[in-house]
């Protein structure tokens, strides 16, 4: 028999997947271009063409040693290609030492909070969220403190966050641009934030800090800036992957970069590498890595995303469906039409559309829509929602 523990969990495992599956079984029974599967952040263009040359490069090189073990910190060259971009971005002393490189984001948010969390730490997470956000923070002893975004900009509400903080809040999980709202945290927001962590730290003698979650940081639209966490926040961790600019979810490779100003920086980089080792990582994808290093400035086309983002929000818009207009990363986040977003998700199935309940992302009334799907799914989708707007009288 299987732990309890895992027994509960999967009563309230992802329901992101568990709508893709959905998909899979329509998919057998329609055929693939009559089912609309918005569920699962998988993205539709393939990697830029520098991935795919640096790939074919490297595999036809035959370079001796290139695929045993390395530093559990991942290469040298990886990790100060990596440095030299933060630093030019910050002006801040980012080297090599700052970097570890992880298998994706994810396992790189667990090698953090494995390295920081003792037995009943809080970890402040905005609601809404990446639903596995909470089950890293319990795997490693950790209790998850949800606090709500302002919903008219789903942007955090610093007075909101003050609040919810204690002696035992060792860290805040931000993720900008965010999954599942597509809204990029403003500037004067975040330096509020910090502001507010200053004097919350000071107050109460302890350390607090932010661990910025940023996948979809290379995708912004309409000329919008992400700021860079470390020049906001003195005692921020960035973890990123190339999933989602690169279009290589599937090759786990991603990285943690460390804020030199931070007290004992080097310590708390000692125990990320240890971390990274003990969890199983080990080290990152070695082939991955040396990808990524010829290929690091390279982007996926953030056109055909904004093209896609443009139709669909369009389209529903002008059928009555209230939504933000995502400033980054490849979602909607409307407001459900029904005050049960899991019986208005049920309603769409009718009609071959895969969306995925709000409260999957602790937010009811909501629901999210992937646009890093083909734009043909897109297209032919489009009748679909016209018919389910229409039963609904929007």
């Amino acid at each position: 028999m299987i732990s309890s523990k895992i027994q509960e969990n999967l009563k309230s495992s992802s329901w992101i997947r568990k709508m893709f599956e959905e998909g899979e079984r329509l998919r057998r029974i329609y055929g693939p271009d009559k089912v609309y599967d918005f569920t699962l952040g998988n993205p539709d263009p393939e990697p830029p063409e520098a991935v795919k040359k640096a790939l074919r490069d490297l595999v036809l090189s035959d370079q001796p040693g290139m695929h045993r073990y390395m530093s559990n910190a991942g290469f040298e060259e990886t990790r100060s290609k990596i440095a030299k971009l933060h630093r030019a971005e910050t002006g801040l002393p980012i080297e090599s030492k700052h970097v570890v490189m992880t298998c994706g984001a994810a396992g790189g948010l667990n090698v953090v909070l494995k390295t920081i969390l003792d037995p009943g730490d809080e970890v402040l997470v905005f609601a809404p969220f990446f639903v596995e956000y909470l089950f890293y923070i319990d795997n490693h002893g950790g209790k998850a403190v949800i606090v709500h975004t302002n919903h008219k900009t789903f942007e955090p509400d610093p007075e909101a966050l003050r609040k919810h903080i204690t002696p035992r809040t060792k860290a805040i999980l931000l993720n900008s641009p965010n999954n599942p709202t597509g809204v990029v945290y403003r500037e004067e927001t975040l330096k509020q934030m910090a502001k507010m962590l200053e004097d919350k730290e000071k107050e109460m003698g302890t350390t607090i800090y932010v661990l910025s979650d940023e996948p979809y940081s290379k995708l912004v639209y309409d000329n919008i800036k992400v700021p860079h966490m470390h020049t906001i926040f003195k005692n921020s961790v960035i973890v990123n992957s190339f999933s989602k600019s690169l279009a290589l979810p599937g090759e786990r490779i991603g990285y943690i970069a460390v804020n030199p100003q931070i007290s004992d920086a080097d310590l708390l980089v000692d125990g990320l590498v240890f971390s990274n080792r003990t969890l199983g990582f080990v080290n990152a994808p070695a082939l991955f890595q040396k990808v990524i290093t010829e290929a690091l400035d390279a982007s996926v086309d953030v056109e055909l995303y904004r093209e896609r983002r443009d139709i669909l929000y369009n389209h529903i818009t002008k059928l009555g469906f209230s939504c933000i207009k995502p400033q980054g990363a490849f979602y909607l986040f409307p407001k459900s039409p029904l005050e049960d977003d899991v019986e208005f998700v049920a309603k769409a199935l009718k009609y071959n559309i895969l969306l995925v309940p709000g409260q999957g992302f602790g937010c009811p009334g909501y629901f999210r829509m992937s646009y890093c799907v083909s734009l043909e799914t897109i297209l032919n989708s489009l009748p679909a929602f016209e018919a389910l707007a229409a039963e609904l009288n929007l």
